[in-house]
């Protein structure tokens, strides 16, 4: 009978053959690294005075700088009582004596009473002059009569449409001052009909107007007239 010589690992040759290298080399560079630790410390033990220097010279405390000593304080300022003003003696003023007014001595009798140069005119007193007279007022202008007043353009009172309305009624007289030319100035309300709009018309009506110059002795003078305006609804 032929005896079994097949490995019983189930590798081959090849795989065998690399797994060997694999494990010789594994304990090459064990030992390389152990043969490196002797070199590793020495090197740490040369490092590790400076990193210990530098710590401590990082944690060294500065060292501490004397402060100045504060300023003194100045002394509180202590209220005083102000000084009374010095007061000086004068010495009294003398009353002065009384004046008294010398008596006026008598005239010589024998000296006359006028003391006026012999022969010269007695001074004469200037006559007061007398304020001069102001001029005497101008009469007022006199009202001209009814049956006197005359029209060159007579007034035409409207009578307003909306007063008819309303039913609005009344007598309207009406004062104005015709001037030398007929024209009338100052025209105003004398008696009023209670109805506005019946006397805005009456006084547009005599704006409108241009007397007759009314004369006297020949001469044109002005003077005023009253106008009556009746407002009568027809019936």
């Amino acid at each position: 009978m032929q005896a079994n010589t097949a490995p019983q690992d189930g590798l081959t040759p090849l795989q065998r053959h690399w797994l060997l290298a694999g494990v010789l080399a594994a304990h090459a560079a064990g030992l390389w690294g152990l043969l490196q630790v002797g070199a590793v410390r020495d090197a740490v033990r040369e490092a590790a005075p400076m990193f210990v220097d530098l710590i401590a010279a990082a944690a060294a405390p500065k060292p501490l700088v004397p402060m100045p000593p504060p300023a003194p304080r100045p002394p509180p300022l202590r209220a005083t009582a102000p000084q009374p003003a010095p007061v000086f003696a004068t010495a009294a003023r003398p009353e002065p004596a009384p004046f008294v007014v010398p008596a006026r001595a008598e005239p010589p009798a024998d000296l006359p009473a006028d003391p006026s140069p012999a022969g010269l005119p007695a001074p004469s007193t200037p006559a007061l002059v007398s304020a001069s007279a102001t001029p005497a007022a101008a009469p007022p202008p006199k009202m001209i009569p009814a049956s006197a007043v005359d029209y060159l353009v007579p007034p035409v009172p409207e009578y307003p449409r909306v007063s008819k309305k309303l039913g609005e009624a009344g007598l309207v007289v009406v004062r104005a001052y015709a001037d030398e030319q007929g024209v009338p100035h100052d025209v105003h309300i004398e008696r009023s009909s209670g109805f506005a709009r019946l006397d805005d018309a009456a006084l547009a009506a005599v704006r409108k107007v241009r007397f007759k110059p009314y004369t006297e002795n020949g001469r044109a003078t002005g003077g005023w007239v009253r106008m009556p305006f009746p407002f009568e609804l027809e019936k």
